[in-house]
């Protein structure tokens, strides 16, 4: 099993620690945006841009997620795409998506959607999700090393 991580990038508010951890642990990382992206020179780092066409970059992520791969991606859709492949999903908050998870987080995205197009019954519009803050770049952090680390292990 080949061990690598892909990148949902175009807004990917992590990208430096998991280059960090990419280095520290030797682990290719492929990121892939719709428009191009400064990435470090690396052997293990790639760049792939995309067509800015609607899904573009989720369709080449989920086409090429197999077993031993970590995709990184807030899209909860993106989510469910990659663990039918057998992928294992970070988001950049650090939670971990689940075949027992991702329905609920489905059905949530749906009803904060409609929510959000409509608003709520005293007029007042509901936000997005809440800033990207310390503890949720440190929860990534740990996240990912497990999941790179049991990757490994289990092999």
């Amino acid at each position: 099993m080949t061990i690598r991580i892909l990148v949902d990038a175009d807004a990917c508010p992590v990208k430096e620690e998991i280059y960090k951890v990419a280095f520290r642990l030797a682990v290719p990382v492929t990121v892939v945006s719709n428009s191009p992206i400064r990435v470090p020179r690396h052997d293990l780092i790639d760049r792939v841009v995309v067509s800015d066409g609607f899904d573009a970059a989720d369709d080449w992520i989920a086409e090429r997620t197999a077993p031993g791969t970590v995709c990184v991606t807030a899209d909860i859709l993106l989510a469910d795409r990659c663990l039918k492949a057998g992928g294992v999903v970070i988001a950049p908050n650090g939670k971990v998506f689940s075949h027992s998870s991702i329905g609920a987080a489905i059905a949530t995205r749906a009803i904060m959607a409609d929510l959000r197009a409509g608003g709520d019954s005293i007029g007042t519009q509901i936000g997005g999700p809440p800033p990207f803050s310390k503890a949720d770049r440190s929860r990534f952090l740990s996240a990912l090393d497990e999941a790179l680390v049991r990757l490994r292990r289990n092999g």
